[in-house]
């Protein structure tokens, strides 16, 4: 079976790390992104034959694009990895309502839909893991950062849900947290190594 792995967010950052590791492991990649140049430049950095694609992860009717085109041309994705995410750093009271719909759109629709286009692969195939990014901001909140904070911490309260709805089938579900050094944690939430 080909080892393929879908990484939203995969054009600069977390998720362009990933890729990279993802691609020295063997993985056929995707590197998904809003913006098609900065995927297809991640996706060239990388040699080999990976595909480079664009989509609004807010957007279901993307996400479902996306994941039709990569089954078409390099299979069924059995690794997905959630970096994409947006952050507008500011007060509450000077944050309006079109700021927070957006960061919750990106950081958490985002992630529900990829992660629901995906499930839906990897039942069929009896095995997947899911790594979705959070931020230790989402576990202990910033000032400035509340909306980003809550996207993150519903991310984690999503994942773990998650996991117990797919675990018995052979899917893993976990959240990486970056931050400061001593608050980074990934955890397990299946009974499964990662990776």
């Amino acid at each position: 079976m080909d080892k393929v792995c879908a990484v939203f967010g995969g054009s600069r950052g977390i998720g362009r790390a990933v890729a990279r590791l993802m691609a020295q492991r063997g993985y056929r990649l995707a590197i998904v992104a809003r913006n098609l140049e900065g995927a297809r430049a991640a996706a060239g950095d990388l040699g080999g034959d990976h595909l480079a694609l664009s989509c609004d992860v807010a957007k279901e009717h993307d996400v479902q694009n996306t994941f039709e085109e990569i089954e078409k041309n390099l299979g069924r994705v059995n690794f997905l990895v959630n970096a994409a995410g947006i952050n507008r750093d500011n007060l509450l009271v000077r944050t309006n309502a079109e700021e927070m719909l957006s960061q919750l759109h990106t950081n958490l629709l985002g992630s529900m839909l990829t992660c629901r286009a995906a499930v839906r692969m990897m039942i069929k195939q009896q095995s997947g893991s899911i790594v979705n990014v959070g931020s230790v901001v989402g576990l202990k909140g910033n000032s400035g950062q509340s909306v980003y904070s809550a996207s993150k911490g519903g991310l984690v309260g999503f994942s773990r849900a998650l996991a117990k709805e797919v675990a018995k089938k052979k899917i893993r579900v976990n959240v990486v947290a970056p931050g400061q050094w001593e608050l980074l944690f990934s955890f397990n939430l299946c009974e499964s190594a990662v990776l």
